[in-house]
């Protein structure tokens, strides 16, 4: 850390939480972050700050204790910065093979670019569906966000609105196709007939190729 900076200041986290020990990030070139721990406390008067890094300026973020890295909603965690993010996406992904992840009322997906077939099955569906409110409590999927989605309209009579938001490649068009493909089959199962439910679902997977042609737009940054 430069003689310039003022420690506390500024900063995400009280200068208080700077203890020798504390685990932190600490930004790299190529690594993006990599983790530390502090050899030292840091106040006020502190010009230089000694790091002993995991992996071989301005004051660095605190890490998460070990039992909350994993953690399925992000907002659970006692640090909330881009490492900590990062580093709770990848493990879920690495460790769990789960793409998704909650942040608050918000679904984090991960385009693995694999096939992931199996957990959008038929079954998976049955799953969620009926769920309500509850469909939070279970693992993070877009089959909760759209059952959410769906209580609601029923329960308070209103349209509900899913924004599906993301770069370039990440898997938008995906995933609103598996939004129209639950409420299909939650609309179809309704039906008291096969030809109801297949009008139904048809008529729902109508509108994929719209999405797709809005998914293949040019992104213009």
């Amino acid at each position: 850390m430069d003689g310039g900076a003022t420690l506390g200041r500024g900063q995400v986290f009280s200068v208080q939480n700077y203890k020798k020990g504390a685990r932190i990030w600490h930004r790299h070139p190529h690594l993006v972050w990599i983790g530390g721990v502090l050899e030292e406390d840091i106040s006020f008067q502190t010009r230089q700050v000694r790091l002993k890094l995991e992996d071989d300026t301005q004051l660095p973020f605190l890490r998460n204790p070990a039992f909350l890295v994993g953690k399925d909603d992000l907002t659970l965690l006692s640090y909330l910065h881009e490492p900590a993010v990062l580093h709770n996406l990848q493990v879920r992904f690495v460790n769990s093979q789960s793409i998704y992840t909650y942040c608050g009322i918000v679904l984090v997906a991960i385009n693995p670019y694999a096939d992931c077939s199996h957990i959008y099955r038929e079954e998976i569906i049955q799953v969620y569906q009926g769920a309500g409110k509850s469909a939070r409590e279970m693992d993070p999927h877009i089959f909760a966000v759209a059952e959410e989605a769906h209580f609601d309209m029923g329960a308070f009579g209103k349209s509900q609105s899913i924004i599906v938001s993301g770069e370039s490649g990440a898997g938008k068009t995906v995933s609103a196709k598996f939004v129209m493909r639950y409420l299909a089959s939650v609309a179809a199962s309704r039906s008291r007939s096969d030809q109801g439910r297949t009008t139904i679902e048809a008529r729902v997977l109508a509108s994929n190729p719209i999405m797709e042609s809005i998914g293949n737009a040019k992104t213009i940054r």
